[in-house]
């Protein structure tokens, strides 16, 4: 196969949300099982509101917060969804009011200890909190081969420092809470191979290598890539394994020890 790369995307990073996996309903099921009740939810670095909107259809009340005004201004609108634009160690919300808290892949930015201050504050007594990442896409041997040497040596040099919570799937992540063992959880789509582009070029290490090298870093695999895809029409299964940590709050007394 030969067929020739087309640039659809380095014009167009505002397209974040177009090319996100979306949660298993699953998921938020089992969140909402395991909180104290269902009458607010915060989900904190929210980003365009995609988790925020899964957690309404259990709660009664979804609180939804980010450090960017544009993510906010352009999240899913719900009538129960209250966006702030607001850092995560610095969230308005009332003592001991909230019954969940789930941060999607975003916890590894955060100043852990002010952040976890910040939960134990607004977490009620047996209030739980939830943070998930996922890491390369799952096709199949061909396809995986070319996106772990995009990730891995393409990309060499570009990624920040903390995604390296990420690479150890949360594994060695701060977390001072009593765990609980989640179940297996993974999101899947149905994907032609554009939107895997897409996903790719969202990459923040993609825009990186982009602006300073004035080139598409995908072109570089783009020949292995679309062999190993095949018709780029056709489309493939693709599936993320998601990486959790779930914890409880143990409620008044429990002691914060700053990470």
């Amino acid at each position: 196969m030969n067929q020739a790369f087309e640039d659809h995307f380095s014009e167009h990073a505002q397209d974040y949300a177009r090319y996100r996996p979306c949660y298993s309903a699953e998921l938020f099921e089992y969140l909402a099982s395991i909180a104290p009740a269902r009458r607010l939810a915060w989900d904190c670095g929210t980003g365009n509101g995609q988790a925020a909107v899964e957690l309404v259809k259990h709660f009664q009340h979804v609180v939804g917060t980010d450090a960017s005004d544009e993510q906010i201004a352009s999240a899913f609108q719900h009538e129960r969804i209250a966006y702030r634009v607001e850092r995560a160690e610095e969230a308005s919300l009332e003592p001991d009011s909230v019954d969940l808290v789930t941060v999607a892949i975003a916890v590894h930015w955060f100043d852990f200890d002010a952040f976890y201050r910040q939960v134990r504050c607004a977490l009620k007594p047996g209030g739980v909190l939830a943070v998930w990442t996922y890491g390369l896409p799952v096709v199949d041997a061909g396809v995986d081969r070319a996106l772990a040497r995009y990730y891995g040596k393409v990309l060499d040099g570009y990624w920040p420092e903390r995604i390296r919570y990420i690479e150890e799937g949360y594994r060695t992540l701060p977390f001072p809470f009593p765990e609980l063992t989640p179940p297996a959880f993974q999101m899947e789509a149905e994907w032609e191979l554009e939107q895997l582009l897409g996903f790719l070029h969202s990459w923040s290490a993609t825009r990186k290598y982009a602006y300073e090298r004035g080139t598409n870093p995908l072109k570089i695999i783009w020949p292995e890539l679309a062999a190993a895809w095949g018709d780029a029409a056709q489309k493939r299964v693709v599936c993320w394994p998601l990486q959790m940590r779930v914890g409880r709050n143990e409620g008044p007394g429990a002691g914060y020890q700053p990470v």
